[in-house]
């Protein structure tokens, strides 16, 4: 049986280590007037309005975070890796009303139930173990009535290390990935190698969410067809899954 501790322990530790090199491309895309706009929105539309309480679990270097916060909303953030949370402190501290940033696990967060009016997260679904447990926390810190709205994609529907192929993805030609996220961890992710957004929003319904909703982001598509991505991401179509507590 894998060390769930130790499987953790590997992804926090290949986020630290590429806190650099992922915060840089962060740091290109928030100086991008375009690229911005085209996140803002995203977060606008699905979003209710400010001064809401939002929780943003695996905020990683604050992109959401930061975005959310300048809007005008009341922003937590955590991340269990220390690397990319100190990135994202560096850039809250220019911010008039920094979102808080602490260290704090994903699937467990430590709040009190019905304290949050919206959890949000970009690209954390794949990489999160027993996905299923941490929907249902997360449901249980939103207030009734109030959303969950994660951002993400199939980035591996053909599988990470394929059996029989030679050819890596660009994910895996990245430093430490391979090492990271061996089987061991992978098997404790069951949406890392997902064919279809539809797993993912299966989940968020078996959570107990209503009204899960799957919306396609070609406007971001287009976004990073022509700005790019950060290293070791491909370009490829996102989606927006949101529900509503009950």
């Amino acid at each position: 049986m894998t060390d769930v501790t130790a499987a953790q322990d590997n992804i926090n530790r290949y986020w630290t280590e590429r806190a650099d090199s992922y915060d840089a491309h962060h740091l290109r895309q928030i100086g991008n007037a375009e690229m911005k706009t085209g996140w803002t929105d995203v977060w606008r539309r699905a979003l209710p309005a400010p001064p809401a309480r939002v929780l943003d679990v695996g905020t990683g270097t604050g992109h959401v975070a930061l975005i959310l916060a300048e809007l005008g909303y009341d922003v937590v953030g955590t991340d269990l890796a220390p690397g990319m949370l100190a990135k994202a402190r560096e850039k809250a501290a220019g911010l008039a009303h920094p979102p808080e940033l602490l260290i704090g696990d994903a699937v467990t967060p430590d709040f009190a139930p019905a304290t949050f009016d919206v959890v949000t997260n970009r690209y954390l679904l794949w990489t999160l173990r027993t996905p299923e447990v941490a929907l249902r926390n997360w449901r249980a810190l939103l207030r009734p009535g109030g959303l969950l709205a994660a951002v993400d994609s199939t980035w591996f529907p053909a599988g990470i290390h394929p059996i029989g192929t030679d050819t890596d993805t660009p994910l895996e030609r990245q430093p430490g990935f391979r090492d990271r996220y061996d089987r061991d961890v992978l098997s404790l992710l069951p949406l890392a190698e997902a064919a279809t957004i539809d797993d993912s929003a299966a989940l968020v319904r078996a959570a107990g969410f209503a009204d899960v909703t799957v919306t396609p982001l070609p406007e971001i598509l287009d976004l990073d067809r022509r700005h790019g991505v950060a290293d070791g991401h491909e370009v490829q179509l996102q989606f927006l899954v949101t529900g509503r507590a009950v």
